[in-house]
C-alpha cells in the first residue's frame, strides 16, 4: 500500500465524522466508524443499502432529484466545501441534524462514479441555538395586556 492509501485508511478509521460514499445508484459503498457512531448502523448493515437508510422519508424525493442531477452533470448547486444542513435519521428512528460536504467521485476518465459525503451530527448545537432564539423572542416580545 502506498502512502496515500495509508493516509486514506487512517482518516476513514479515525474520523469522528461520518464518511459515506455511494455509487451512481446511491448504494452505500463506504461506511466508516464515524458513520456507525452517528447513525447507529454497523458497516455490515449499511454497506450495499440505499442512502434511504439515513434520509427521512419526507425528504427522499428532493434528495434523489439533487443526487441524480449531480451524477448526471458532475456539478452541484453548492460550491466546493460548502456546508449543507439537513436532517437525518438514525437506526433507532431518532431524527438528527447534520452538516455535511459532498465530493464527486470521478474515475480516471472524469466520468462520475458516485458521491462521498463527510457528515457531522450537530443536533445538540442546533437545539441550543433554537432554545436561545426562543428565549430572545420571549425577552423582546411586547408585554401582553392584562
Amino acid at each position: 500500500m502506498d502512502l496515500t492509501g495509508l493516509v486514506v485508511d487512517a482518516i476513514l478509521s479515525a474520523a469522528a465524522d461520518a464518511v459515506v460514499a455511494t455509487d451512481r445508484e446511491g448504494i452505500i459503498r463506504v461506511w466508516n466508524p464515524g458513520a456507525e457512531r452517528i447513525f447507529g448502523y454497523h458497516a455490515g448493515e449499511a454497506l450495499g443499502q440505499s442512502l434511504d437508510l439515513i434520509i427521512p422519508e419526507r425528504l427522499r424525493a428532493r434528495h434523489w432529484e439533487g443526487f441524480r442531477h449531480v451524477i448526471a452533470t458532475g456539478e452541484s448547486h453548492y460550491g466546493a466545501g460548502d456546508l449543507l444542513s439537513v436532517p437525518g435519521i438514525r437506526k433507532d428512528g431518532q431524527r438528527i441534524s447534520l452538516e455535511f460536504t459532498i465530493v464527486p467521485l470521478k474515475d480516471g476518465r472524469g466520468a462520475m462514479w458516485g458521491l462521498a459525503a463527510v457528515m457531522r451530527d450537530v443536533t445538540s448545537r442546533f437545539e441550543e441555538i433554537r432554545g436561545l432564539k426562543n428565549k430572545l423572542a420571549e425577552a423582546t416580545a411586547p408585554p401582553s395586556p392584562h
